[in-house]
């Protein structure tokens, strides 16, 4: 890629990635093919379309930034680099820029694992399966960490490794809903120095009976760490009882997980216009929590449901996306991460959508969420 005009860190970041084209045909850089879609996207454009008629109208601003001798490419232009460019090679870019965003001060980051499908990128006709992405969120600093894609939900087992192998887990506890309660994922988030919290299910159904049987046992949690937790909004009222138990010898004799250190079970009494239910769900660790971490744990795993996946449909339209060739789904997925990290690092109480069209707006707001200064 060029040399910058102006140091923006995420090209700098992006600086190794590979041109896939043949370098006599390059009419347009790569770092300026990049820094218009990323600069699109934050101020709003959701397709390949949007983005060149965006580029034009905004061509000085982005002047100020790199050259654009030649102006703006086509929309077509657009579609067949990203289509191009190798997915794992931006992945790795983007993992590079968002390490230097992280904070390592003191204080526990829960990094929860989820996955998602952008259910308009499959194509039927070819064969082709909607693109699915196995996500890592930093629930303290709301920050995207990276992504995995994988064909379809249920081979969320096999992205799961190869996500925590590309990820910084030292001092961090990973929490997984149970598709990830398997021991070689317990052991390689212990073995990269971070501690798990896995949702126990029927895909454990041994496991699962035996923390059935001694969380049953009335006398048995009477003895227990307890925690309880009240929500109530739009006529719901939701008590949440966290109860955890670290004397768990007789346990890890029977069910060998890598450092398993405590079992936990929350129990969830809902009650919406009159009417309750009541759920349990249970858990395993290998940090020795109390019931108030495991408590602000299991809360923070479910932030990646309402500040990631929900915000990349409404405020980001991902299930519009009919992206659907190439790499071009994986790298403009990666692209919408990389604008929701810019647009939650900015200060202030505007909403996202508010701080996405002050992006349109105002060229100095935008370059302020570039250079991750405003």
């Amino acid at each position: 890629m060029g040399s910058p005009v102006g140091s923006v860190a995420f090209l700098d970041r992006f600086s190794a990635l590979e041109d896939p084209r043949q370098g006599w045909k390059v009419l347009y850089p790569l770092d300026e093919i990049v820094l218009l879609v990323l600069c699109a996207v934050l101020s709003g454009a959701d397709d390949f379309v949007e983005i060149a008629r965006w580029g034009r109208m905004r061509l000085s601003f982005l002047r100020r930034l790199r050259p654009y001798r030649h102006g703006i490419p086509s929309h077509d232009t657009l579609n067949d680099v990203f289509n191009l460019l190798d997915a794992e090679q931006f992945q790795g870019c983007f993992l590079a820029w968002v390490e230097g965003l992280r904070d390592h001060v003191a204080g526990e980051e829960v990094i929860a694992l989820d996955g998602k499908t952008s259910r308009r990128t499959g194509d039927r006709r070819r064969g082709r399966e909607p693109l699915h992405l196995v996500s890592a969120w930093a629930s303290r600093q709301r920050l995207v960490l990276g992504q995995e894609a994988v064909a379809g939900a249920s081979n969320e087992i096999a992205a799961i490794p190869a996500l925590l192998q590309k990820l910084a887990l030292a001092g961090a506890l990973v929490t997984i809903d149970a598709i990830g309660c398997q021991q070689a994922i317990a052991a390689a988030i212990v073995d990269k120095g971070g501690d798990y919290l896995l949702a126990v299910k029927a895909n454990q159904p041994a496991l699962l009976d035996d923390l059935k049987v001694f969380f049953d046992d009335a006398y048995e949690r009477d003895r227990l760490d307890i925690c309880e937790t009240t929500d109530g909004d739009h006529g719901r009222i939701e008590v949440r009882r966290h109860w955890v138990c670290t004397d768990i010898a007789w346990l890890a004799r029977m069910h060998p997980w890598k450092n398993l250190a405590c079992i936990a079970m929350v129990e969830a009494r809902r009650e919406i216009d009159g009417k309750a239910a009541t759920s349990r769900r249970y858990y395993i660790a290998s940090a020795p929590l109390d019931a108030r971490r495991l408590a602000a744990a299991v809360r923070a795993h479910w932030t990646i449901e309402n500040r990631l996946h929900w915000v990349m449909d409404v405020v980001f339209h991902d299930d519009l996306c009919r992206l659907r060739t190439g790499h071009a789904p994986r790298n403009m997925a990666a692209i919408r991460h990389i604008a929701l990290n810019l647009v939650k690092q900015a200060k202030g109480n505007d909403s996202l959508k508010v701080r996405r069209k002050m992006a349109a707006w105002s060229p100095d707001y935008l370059e302020l969420l570039l250079r991750g200064t405003a």
